[in-house]
């Protein structure tokens, strides 16, 4: 399980004295908690996709703050925002590539019979319920766009 690892992983960190890597390790933990306490009494389903979701859009908030932050000539802020990306994506499953997005999304759209922009919503949730932690959603909505409304 993921949250196992980052358990160990934060064991190590404190170790060896990387605080950087501690405080990161630190705020995925307190993401997670914060997830379980919204989903206190339902069914969070497979805890793996969860813990994915959680850094996922950990992930994406560091992002937008780098370009916020590059826009605001904070370039030591990007830095610090880019350090904890890394460290958020040592725990996240390999990522897809893009020749391997495209053809997981030709094979569901031949599934769907999907032939319209108007299918996308057909499309991407056949693409999340099967490749939940391994895209980056955002890219994939544009690449299903892309093959949709060409």
């Amino acid at each position: 399980m993921i949250r196992d690892e980052i358990k160990a992983a934060l064991v190590s960190a404190m170790k060896s004295g990387d605080k950087p890597r501690v405080a990161t390790i630190r705020l995925i933990q307190a993401a997670l908690k914060n997830r379980d306490i919204e989903l206190r009494g339902k069914d969070a389903g497979d805890d793996d996709v969860l813990v994915t979701e959680v850094m996922q859009k950990m992930i994406k908030q560091r992002r937008e703050s780098i370009d916020m932050y590059k826009k605001g000539n904070r370039p030591e802020l990007a830095d610090a925002e880019a350090a904890e990306i890394a460290v958020i994506e040592d725990f996240l499953p390999a990522q897809m590539s893009d020749d391997e997005l495209g053809a997981a999304i030709d094979v569901i759209v031949a599934e769907t019979g999907a032939s319209s922009i108007k299918d996308m919503g057909k499309v991407m949730a056949v693409l999340k319920e099967r490749h939940a932690g391994q895209i980056d959603m955002a890219k994939a909505g544009a690449a299903v766009r892309g093959k949709l409304g060409a």
